[in-house]
């Protein structure tokens, strides 16, 4: 595994893997993939749980009864212990450490973001972290976060390919080493896909036209996707890649690759953004639809 330089892997924060959960079936997926994790890279494993939903049944700041709060902490209590046991069945080495939080989740996970190595949440919840990304909290979290997010669903445990969405942009160029390091502490290859067609052209231009442009187009992109690739394949020498250029829209393309990945990686949003926008169309189908676990990697800043 790489380490030094700049621009890579040691950029990673030595922070713990966070995991969000409320005692689902669905964050318990998630403690179970973080736990994994946090072994590969020898990090703590920090589990949260929120449980602002007080404010949902007295509103406002009025605050509840010391009896129904004893009721919230307790259920607290347990499902933090029921995360800590499935670490322990999965990953019995790993450091944890548990944290029941009374706050909002979206605001709780970035804060926690700003110290963690990545934060990682299942693909739909209840209780303490209602509707969990099955939309608001994930498009916000990965919108926001300072860290990678993980949006563990479909096929938690494949050990399939990592898959890298590369597009030119200089986001993009954030996911391409959070990749590699991930292929790498898995041992198992890296497929890089670049596609060029963003849109459906097929009311626009002809199949000749396209056709007749296709060559030069994939010359250019195969350029394009060498040179987002070069150093990292040096630097990670354990690591086959295979190098994917294709005329599809970039969602297509990496939703297919996902039935047979371990994992897909993503910038927050790629070329074909709009300045400020934070989360783009492609992260955020993926983050709905991949039948594997999902990591989207923010820019730093100055990169947008």
């Amino acid at each position: 595994m790489a380490i030094g330089g700049s621009g890579g892997i040691d950029d990673v924060s030595r922070g713990p893997i966070v995991v969000g959960t409320d005692g689902s079936e669905s964050a318990t997926a998630a403690v179970r993939w973080a736990a994994r994790v946090a072994e590969r890279r020898d990090r703590t494993l920090r589990i949260v749980h929120g449980f602002a939903y007080v404010h949902a049944f007295y509103g406002g700041d009025l605050p509840a009864s010391d009896e129904f709060a004893e009721v919230l902490t307790a259920e607290a209590r347990r499902i933090l212990a029921d995360a800590r046991d499935v670490v322990k069945s999965v990953a019995p080495e790993v450091v944890v450490e548990s944290q029941a939080i009374d706050n909002e989740p979206i605001p709780t996970l970035v804060g926690e973001s700003r110290t963690a190595d990545m934060v990682v949440l299942g693909s739909s919840g209840k209780g303490g972290f209602t509707g969990m990304l099955a939309g608001s909290t994930a498009v916000a979290l990965a919108s926001h976060a300072e860290s990678p997010v993980v949006v563990v669903r479909g096929r938690a445990d494949a050990t399939g390919p990592v898959v890298v969405g590369v597009d030119g942009s200089r986001i993009s160029e954030r996911a391409v080493p959070a990749a590699f390091r991930e292929a790498s502490l898995r041992g198992v290859p890296l497929v890089a896909v670049n596609t060029w067609l963003d849109v459906d052209y097929a009311g626009v231009f002809s199949r000749a036209v396209l056709d007749d442009e296709r060559d030069a187009r994939e010359q250019e992109q195969l350029l394009l996707l060498a040179e987002r690739l070069a150093g990292w394949q040096e630097r990670y020498p354990d690591v086959a890649v295979e190098r994917v250029v294709a005329v599809d829209r970039p969602r297509d393309q990496l939703l297919d690759r996902a039935r047979s990945a371990s994992l897909v990686v993503v910038g927050s949003r790629g070329r074909g953004g709009f300045r400020g926008l934070l989360l783009g169309s492609t992260s955020q189908a993926l983050i709905h639809y991949a039948e594997c676990p999902v990591m989207v990697v923010r820019p730093r800043l100055g990169d947008e």
